[in-house]
């Protein structure tokens, strides 16, 4: 079966004897023609001996027989048939195939491939007989019968009889329910669970399967029509999907793309067998199943997943079924003679089925050769074919009207509407693809319309062109008769001119190919130089200003010493090559149409001006202006590089960092090789320092120096260095010399970019005329390495419920310890080298996908994965519990937070909403004024507080923007914006003003800045110091003047909640905003400090370890990558001794300075609000003329903050009857801790992942829920009611009552006895029964006493006595 059970085929093999009626003349006539012929064509007739021919149908072969039988065949019947092998089984026996068709030996453009797999589950034993008497029929017969006849004619048939001859030898003759083994592979695999699968992946290794992988590669190989898989177990025909993403064990149709046809397909097989076709196998061991007409859908009868019927259709052009032959896997060889009459019909029927539908050829309208891989696209039918390599192609199609269309990279395509397919063989449809016309043109179709006859098609085609309509002929669409008019071959234009170009000279050069190529070409700047030379990139594509999903970015970089010349002058030599040759050179032409390629001329612009021509091995103008080797500037993994970061290395850096770049290559000057990673390594020895991609890297590096024979020859430069050889031109980096500092290191290590750099020339500035010479040993090799980034494997991460691509998913490769990650829209490309690798994707709040993709070198495999939410339940079903309901206005919002997330969203929202401002330093008096205009100008969206006033008696305001400003909303998140509280340190004050004016000014006018308000409750605390910042002194970027508040206490310092813990009471300053952040509402607080760039995260106090540090760094990390220099990492700040490469620009406060007492400890320990300090740059207090580029560096990650507070988790937490719960605690993860609020509410921000929520209230039942934080959805909204707690210490409430009742009861009794017993006896029972109550009394306070420390327990942390020990507070407190 194609689960549990493979069904057999037998096929019968009728004798053929010859029929001898003619005279003895005729009888010598035949003998002498039959030896004249002999050679050409063997006598149909001729019979081999007994045991050869003669097919008795009553045994089966076993491997041994099997061999032998078909080589006896393939030789009688060389003409026809051919016997091949695709592989070896695990124990090493031949997977035989038989090839059937006229002229087996070659490869017949437009013959559809078709083939037959038996045995693969290798106790499912009728197939393999069967498909032998197949291979027997069909060549005995052909001659014979025309219909035999015609079908090898015009048929590539593949027979593999077995595909498991491993577990076939294991199996045992009458097992008829498997129970004896064989139905795996040697290695216990089931073959048809070890396909790639489209929603599981797979989990086999593929040396554990050697079968498998022969298939796949056989499979995508011969690019077959149509096939069957023939197994056993019941009757049926099977037909896709296999399973569904659901995997429901059964009753789930998996509809295919192409589902009618498959219906057919199966039906032609079903129908014409007379059993098959009831619908009612009657097998003993399921005697009630039954299959309507005969057919079933796969996933419908039953899941499984890795099966090859789907992964034909998904992978290999191919459309294939399962037949299920015979309810007994091994019947008795009697049983043979019968399964061969019962599917001898099918087995035909279904073969001639690879006729139908429609076929042709596509060929270049420019000399008419074939093109290989074109899709062939039918409108309505999302599942597209490729043409072989001959051009061919075949479509199976049901009846009906189509309109069909040819794709290929770097041609128009070209549609036929209203292709008419009828009953029987398929229609002839042929296409002739033109190149893209010019560089000018642009969104060019081409549209046709189909004749009633499709042999007969002259099209005439329109051209549309920007700029002009140009009319043409197409060559004849169908015809083969006429072959096209062969223009002259075609010969690429290469550069006219070689000169050396100055700065203004490469500037004209730039901007005029900009301007003469704008369909493919863009030209922009990635930043300036030291001088303030534009650092210029040219990206030629056939989209060249946006990332098109799937395509690739790749980057040139030239002249990063400024005296190494070749790089430079061979990128603008590249650019205009590209230029001119687009749409008439093939190879360029799909090189820009599938490839975005960026091209920088010069990194060093300032260093090239002031460098020699003729210099042979100098430094003049090898570093830029401030003396610096930018290829020893980046931040290093083994080394902390002291000299500060330049600025063209930040501005690579950051343009490295906002472009999925995939392959790189850094152009330099002084020898002739190619230098590939590692640069350096931790010993800072010249020694081999291996990458986990090592072998990628020598692969592409190899790629470039085997198209320069000077390079790879190896010895380069023997006058300057004589001893220096390289073998085929490559080494790498530190074997060769040790380099900390590299740009080729960095790249690969902080991005998904593979870099190599190339020495181009053994002169560093050679003379002008000596440039063509370079530019002819380089071409070739420019254009190759650009081609290897289409290598390794591409694909699509996406969301499986709505399709949506999951940016930042991760792609792994196992055994290679380098990650890459997702674009933007889900898409990727990791280079590998050739071979079998398994790779798993993985993303926060999905369930991993790994499979495995059989890599070569001639072009990329696609592999995509479908992953699927944590949360979803695999049935499809409703989680349960109440969801809280959604109308349209919050799925909207919902759609914003992740547009702003994702993309360009952002950066649109930053350009739109430019405000002028000439920017300055306020005091207090100017501060104070500019915050009451704000609300005497935006009344309805503001509201101004006085929070306290400082030591000098200065109010500190706090600004409140909502469009409902001083109504408790508790539904919405609240978040809060401080700076100030060093005096000296005023820029952040500057931002926050000029945050809260961009945010008032563009409410009501920009849509998202007016949702964002609406949905959120910002407080703006612009100085916390008023006095400190009196005092303070502009320019002074490390002066401490104005730090402290007036009675000189640094208020970072100040911030205790235990009264045990303070000495003097708190700063006026202080416990103003105390008594804001005690207000317990917020759900994100952001500070802004200065005198260094980095974001710190909670704590201060050197806490180890910190609770929640996913989170609170995440916090951090989403300000510094929201900022162009601060997620590079690099402070630049001599002053202070931070000059160290700060991971992403991220680091624990603690780390930075430890001190007790902080404000963002004090927010989380207290507040329960997570702060982080961002530290807005080096100096403390800059000039004002810097306060706009500080502006332009912070809006976007201000902005982003308003974005990042709708994240997390929320909800609300009520009782069953609905009743909103207030002070419930929801325990995160097991630690953090945050309370509802009114109405129930709450609000945690979550790292992404996975996480645990507990919600605790007193006299209600514990809960429990997992979600899913995304990094770019809103937050999931969850709904928690609680049951109320029927439970006393432990037990049963109803049983704990009871009891009690039963104990008060004996008490009483028992006390009425001992007051009868002692009534008596008068003052001794007085004091005895004084004693009794005495002793009761002090019971009954230890009862009450246990009872108030029980219900203590559960909120104990929460409930602390202001004596505690400062230790305790520092531990116990924390949220």
């Amino acid at each position: 079966m194609r689960r549990y059970v493979n069904m057999v085929h037998i096929s019968e093999h009728p004798q053929s004897t010859p029929k001898l009626r003619a005279s003895l003349f005729a009888f010598l006539l035949l003998l002498v023609v039959s030896l004249v012929d002999a050679s050409r064509r063997p006598p149909r007739s001729v019979t081999l001996s007994t045991e050869e021919t003669v097919e008795t149908y009553d045994k089966y072969y076993n491997y041994v027989d099997l061999t032998g039988r078909l080589q006896a065949l393939a030789h009688k019947y060389p003409h026809i048939a051919n016997l091949s092998s695709i592989g070896l089984s695990v124990e090493g026996r031949q997977l035989w195939v038989m090839r059937i068709t006229k002229d087996p030996n070659g490869d017949t453009p437009g013959k559809p491939k078709f083939k037959y797999v038996g045995n693969m589950h290798g106790d499912e034993t009728v197939s393999r007989q069967v498909l032998v008497y197949v291979v027997e029929y069909l060549l005995t017969k052909y001659g014979e019968e025309s219909r035999i006849t015609e079908l090898v004619d015009t048929t590539d048939i593949y027979i593999m009889p077995s595909m498991n001859p491993d577990g076939f030898e294991r199996s045992v003759e009458g097992d008829c329910g498997g129970q004896y083994g064989g139905r795996n592979n040697a290695h216990n695999k089931d073959l048809n669970r070890s396909f790639p699968d489209q929603y599981a992946g797979t989990s086999a290794n593929p040396e554990t399967i050697p079968e498998v992988m022969a298939v796949i590669r056989w499979i995508q190989e011969k690019k077959f029509v149509l096939s069957g898989n023939l197994h056993g177990g019941t009757v049926v025909s099977s037909y896709p999907f296999d399973d569904s993403a659901f995997h429901q064990r059964n009753g789930h149709y998996s509809q295919s793309e192409d589902d009618s046809l498959f219906r057919y397909l199966a039906l032609v097989y079903s129908q014409n067998h007379p059993g098959m076709k009831t619908g009612e196998p009657h097998c003993s061991d399921a005697p009630e199943e039954t299959f309507k007409d005969g057919i079933t859908n796969g996933a419908q009868w039953y899941d499984i997943t890795g099966g090859m019927q789907d992964y034909n259709y998904l992978h290999g052009n191919c459309l294939e079924i399962t037949m299920e032959l015979s309810c007994c896997k091994y019947p008795p060889a009697s049983e043979l003679h019968k399964e061969w009459d019962l599917n001898r019909e099918s087995l035909l029927a279904y073969m001639e089925k690879v006729h139908i539908g429609v076929h042709g050829f596509v060929k270049k309208a420019i000399n008419g050769t074939a093109l290989a891989n074109v899709s062939i696209v039918v409108a309505s039918i999302r599942h597209n074919l490729t043409t072989g390599h001959n051009g061919d192609y075949y479509r199976l199609l049901l009846p009906g009207t189509y309109n069909i269309t040819a794709v290929a990279p770097g041609y128009i395509p070209m549609t036929v509407h209203s292709v008419l397919v009828e009953e029987g063989k398929a229609q002839e449809l042929n296409f002739t693809l033109a190149p893209v016309v010019n560089e000018g043109s642009g969104g060019i179709t081409v549209t046709t319309y189909a004749m009633p006859s499709n042999n007969d098609l002259n099209l005439s085609t329109t051209t549309n062109s920007s700029d002009s309509t140009q009319h043409r002929v197409a060559p004849e669409a169908t015809s083969n008769n006429s072959p096209p008019i062969l223009p002259p071959i075609h010969q690429p234009i290469q550069p006219q001119e070689f000169r050396h170009h100055s700065y203004s000279d490469m500037d004209l050069f730039l901007r005029k190919y900009s301007s003469e190529f704008p369909s493919i070409v863009h030209l922009y700047n990635i930043g300036h130089s030291v001088e303030d030379r534009e650092l210029y990139v040219m990206v030629i594509s056939d989209n060249p200003t946006v990332h098109e999903h799937g395509e690739p970015e790749f980057k040139y970089i030239a002249n990063m010493h400024g005296n190494e010349v070749v790089g430079r002058e061979l990128l603008l030599n590249l650019i205009e090559y590209l230029c001119r040759n687009y749409g008439t050179d093939p190879e360029v032409t799909e090189l820009v149409n599938n490839t975005r390629i960026h091209i920088m001329p010069s990194m060093n612009p300032d260093g090239y001006e002031v460098a020699t021509e003729g210099d042979v091995r100098g430094y003049k103008g090898r570093n830029n202006s401030n003396k610096f080797d930018l290829n020893r500037n980046f931040p290093d993994q083994f080394f902390i590089i002291k000299e500060p970061r330049q600025p063209e290395t930040i501005a690579v850096m950051n343009w490295a960092k906002s472009i999925p770049f995939v392959l790189s290559a850094n152009l330099h000057g002084g020898s002739l090789v190619v230098n590939y990673p590692y640069d350096d390594d931790k010993d800072g020895l010249s020694q081999y320092s291996r990458s986990p991609d090592d072998k990628v890297f020598q692969q592409v590096s190899r790629a470039y120096s085997q198209e320069n024979p000077l390079m790879h020859n190896g010895h380069p430069c023997v006058d300057l260095y004589r001893g220096e050889y390289f073998k085929d031109g490559i080494t790498n980096g530190a074997n060769w010399y040790n380099v900390p500092g590299g740009m080729q290191d960095w790249n690969y290590i902080n991005t998904n970019c593979f870099e190599v750099t190339i020495e181009l020339s053994c002169v560093k500035y050679p003379i002008s005329k000596e440039l063509p010479k370079y530019w002819e040993q380089n071409r070739r090799a420019l254009l190759q390495f650009i081609q290897q980034v289409h290598s390794g494997v591409k694909g699509t991460v996406s969301d499986f419920e709505d399709g949506t691509g999951i940016p930042n998913a991760t792609i792994s490769v196992e055994e290679i310890d380098h990650n890459i990650t997702t674009a933007r829209t889900g898409d990727y490309w990791r280079l590998l080298v050739p071979g079998t690798h398994y790779i798993t994707a993985s993303a926060h709040g999905y369930t991993p996908v790994r499979t495995y993709a059989t890599v070569s070198k001639d072009h990329v495999e696609l592999v995509d994965f479908r992953l699927t939410r944590f949360h979803s339940d695999p049935n499809g079903q409703s989680p349960k519990g109440p969801q809280p309901t959604q109308n349209p206005s919050e799925k909207a919002f919902q759609s914003l937070i992740k547009d702003l997330s994702l993309g360009q969203g952002l950066e649109q929202l930053v350009s739109s909403t430019a405000t002028e401002n000439s920017f300055r330093y306020r005091r207090y008096k100017e501060l104070s004024g500019f915050v009451r205009g704000l609300t005497l100008n935006f009344p309805k969206i503001t509201a101004l507080h006085s929070l306290g006033q400082s030591v000098e008696f200065r109010t500190i305001w706090a600004l409140e923007i909502s469009n409902r400003p001083g109504e408790a909303e508790p539904s919405e998140p609240k978040i809060r914006f401080v700076a100030g509280i060093h005096g000296n340190a005023p820029v952040g004050t500057e931002l926050l003003l000029e945050f809260a004016a961009l945010l008032c000014i563009n409410y009501g006018k920009n849509p998202v800045i007016t949702r964002l308000i609406n949905e959120t409750r910002i407080v703006i605390v612009p100085s916390i110091n008023p006095d400190g910042r009196e005092q303070a002194i502009e320019k002074q970027c490390t002066s401490t003047q104005g730090l402290n508040n007036a009675h000189n206490k640094d208020l970072d310092t100040d911030f205790f909640g235990n009264a045990s813990q303070r000495v003097v009471e708190a700063q006026p300053e202080t416990r103003a905003m105390m008594d804001l952040i005690l207000d317990k509402s917020y759900s994100l607080s952001v500070a802004l400090d200065g005198g260094s760039l980095v974001a710190t995260y909670p704590y201060d106090k050197p806490v180890q370890p910190v609770e929640n540090e996913g989170t609170l760094k995440y916090l951090a990390s989403v300000y510094a990558n929201n900022h162009p220099k601060m997620h590079l990492g690099d402070t630049g700040c001599t002053h202070n001794g931070q000059m160290g490469n700060i991971p992403d620009g991220v680091m624990r406060a603690a780390e930075r300075q430890s001190h007790m007492g902080s404000m963002k400890d004090f927010s989380m320990d207290f507040g329960h609000c997570p702060e982080i300090t961002v530290y807005s740059g080096c100096c403390l207090f800059p000039p004002a003329e810097q306060l706009p580029t500080l502006w332009a560096e912070n809006k976007k990650a201000l902005l982003s903050m308003l974005v990042e507070v709708h994240k997390g988790v929320r909800g609300v937490v009520r009782d069953k009857s609905g009743k909103p719960i207030v002070g419930a605690i929801i325990v995160l993860n097991g630690g953090v801790r945050v309370f509802t609020a009114e109405g129930g509410y709450f609000h945690a921000l979550l790292a992404p992942g996975n996480h645990n929520i507990e919600a605790v209230a007193d006299g209600y039942q514990q809960q429990r829920q997992e979600v899913v934080v995304s990094s770019y959805e809103a937050a999931s909204s969850i709904v928690i009611e609680f049951d109320m707690d029927n439970s006393i210490f432990g037990l049963p409430r109803a049983f704990v009552v009871a009891s009690a009742a039963a104990s008060m009861t004996a008490l009483v009794v028992t006390a009425c006895i001992i007051w009868c017993v002692c009534a008596a006896k008068s003052n001794r029972q007085k004091d005895g029964f004084h004693r009794l109550r005495q002793h009761r009394e002090e019971y009954d306070d230890e009862i009450r006493l246990t009872s108030m420390g029980s219900k203590k327990s559960l909120l104990a942390n929460e409930f602390q006595d202001e004596s505690e020990s400062d230790e305790e507070t520092l531990y116990d407190n924390k949220i």
